[in-house]
């Protein structure tokens, strides 16, 4: 197990807060806020676990808890009563409270639910057995059927998913953090999800997970809930939260953040009409996002991605003959759908590919193609993005984040069959594709059909391209924990850039998938079983 980090245990005679001979040890103690509300329940103190919680949700529920009256602590200490914890179970806390070198062990070992009903009827509730922190009362003859790697990098996940009921009903809760701003909690059960959707059959019984990694105590009360009464409270209630249903809402419009939709559901703002008659002022993506909404919130088919790819093809090759055009994103790890369509651009020729790009983007606009378009260039730099500082999530390449105009199947078959005049939204050059796909989904402005769709273009010069190629075929959770297993076991720095190994303090070079997986120690995984 990854060691838990130490945190300074103090006692209840010194270090505390208050300090010695503080008189306000009845108050709320050691936070913002503190000493502001009246203690109401004296025999109680809490202390909120960061671990898992994350800071900013720790710091939520901790204001929240003083002005309910309850006495919380920022420190632990042998006056806590009460040890508060999410998505930890009990054998971790256990194992974190001997760390700690002193800390009190015969608190309380409770889970948040606890807390949150506490909350709501405004005392202490009584400690049922689901608030306790405790280990699972499997029998050895009916559990542990399954056994997965903790990493998910060391998995194979296919696109089968024998567990879709539970594994949407935690990807449900993941998204619903993650809105909220609590990444920790989101991850949490993201990775939950994709043990599940590693095994091999159904989950029929709590009692076969025992064992398996990543799956929480949360994450566990979810899952047993769904089994045992065919659906979880706490996910039909987030589906039917007005919060969730606003923040889904609106960052589904292209270039809105969380952040953005909170402030703008501050204001009263929940849905698209509400928005648009609120008189926002909304940035060009945002403006883009919001007439073509009804279109991006549609699935994209292969087939579509396959039209686009032959556009996007012939632009190019007419700028830059030689160079290779890849489908990236979860088209190639053989999904049939996707929210958008991702192409990666390269040249044999190192340097080649040095201001394609706008060139591209110039080709595409003056075929009419593009609704919107934002080009970023290249600020990677080897020297300066090494070992000196960590490698971000998002890479440095020379991007464009567009919209594209898409003809409809029955347009493209008609051009492909030279039966229709030229349209100059859709050249004719472009027909190759075969008439398939959905029925198109909205008339244009003239004649024909078209519908709006999500594409992504990334240049990488040929040096990088493997790493680009691993970085952007995804899933994000399978990435997530490449980059992890190459920090934690491999004292290594992996990015879509580049391997940087600070063992030998140098940089490890590839020419394809395979040398980058060598490098890292592991098997290699195709992209059809990374769908984690």
């Amino acid at each position: 197990m990854v060691p838990l980090k130490r945190r300074k245990v103090v006692s209840s005679g010194a270090g505390s807060p208050g300090g010695p001979g503080d008189t306000g040890s009845t108050g709320s103690t050691g936070g913002p806020g503190g000493g502001e509300e009246r203690t109401r329940f004296p025999q109680v103190v809490l202390f909120l676990l960061e671990r898992k919680m994350g800071s900013s949700r720790r710091a939520f529920l901790s204001q929240l808890g003083r002005k309910k009256g309850f006495q919380v602590e920022e420190l632990l200490s042998e006056r806590v009563t009460h040890v508060i914890c999410e998505n930890n179970c009990g054998d971790e806390v256990r194992t974190w409270l001997r760390l700690q070198g002193g800390g009190r062990t015969s608190a309380q070992l409770l889970d948040v639910s606890w807390f949150t009903d506490s909350m709501r009827a405004g005392r202490p509730v009584d400690i049922l057995d689901g608030h306790k922190l405790q280990e699972q009362q499997i029998d050895d003859a009916e559990g542990g059927v399954f056994s997965v790697p903790s990493y998910a990098c060391l998995r194979r996940t296919t696109l089968e998913n024998h567990n879709p009921v539970l594994t949407d009903a935690l990807s449900l809760l993941a998204e619903n953090a993650e809105l909220s701003d609590e990444d920790g909690r989101g991850v949490a059960f993201r990775r939950a999800a994709a043990v599940l959707k590693a095994l091999p059959e159904p989950v029929t019984g709590a009692a076969q997970l025992r064992g398996l990694p990543c799956l929480g105590g949360h994450s566990l009360r979810v899952i047993t809930d769904i089994l045992e009464n065919g659906a979880s409270r706490e996910v039909e209630f987030t589906k039917q939260s007005e919060r969730f249903k606003a923040l889904k809402v609106l960052t589904g419009i292209f270039g809105v953040g969380a952040k953005t939709a909170e402030r703008w559901i501050r204001d009263g703002i929940h849905n698209l009409h509400q928005l648009q008659e609120s008189g926002q002022a909304l940035n060009r993506a945002q403006q883009a996002g919001l007439d073509h909404y009804d279109d991006l919130q549609q699935p994209v088919t292969r087939a579509e991605a396959d039209a686009i790819g032959e556009v996007v093809e012939e632009a190019v090759v007419s700028v830059l003959p030689g160079a290779q055009i890849t489908l990236i994103g979860g088209f190639r790890r053989g999904k049939l759908t996707g929210h958008d369509v991702d192409f990666l651009i390269t040249h044999p020729e190192e340097g080649r590919e040095v201001g394609l790009m706008p060139k591209v983007v110039t080709w595409l606009e003056s075929q009419g193609f593009l609704l919107y378009q934002k080009t970023t260039r290249n600020s990677y730099l080897e020297a300066k993005a090494g070992p000196a500082r960590p490698p971000s999530n998002m890479d440095r390449f020379e991007r464009c984040f567009s919209i594209f105009k898409l003809a409809d199947a029955e347009k493209r078959g008609r051009k492909r069959a030279g039966n229709a005049p030229e349209d100059t939204c859709c050249p004719a050059a472009h027909s190759r594709v075969a008439d398939e796909g959905p029925e198109p989904v909205k008339p244009a402005g003239g004649p024909g059909r078209w519908r709006a769709v999500r594409v992504d273009l990334v240049v990488s010069p040929v040096s990088q391209f493997a790493f680009a190629l691993l970085g952007w075929t995804g899933s994000k959770l399978f990435e997530r924990e490449l980059r992890r297993w190459a920090g934690r076991e491999r004292a290594m720095s992996l990015s879509s850039h580049a391997l940087y190994d600070s063992k030998q303090s140098r940089y490890l070079r590839a020419t394809s998938e395979e040398e980058i997986f060598s490098h890292l120690g592991l098997e290699y995984i195709p992209p059809s079983e990374r769908n984690a």
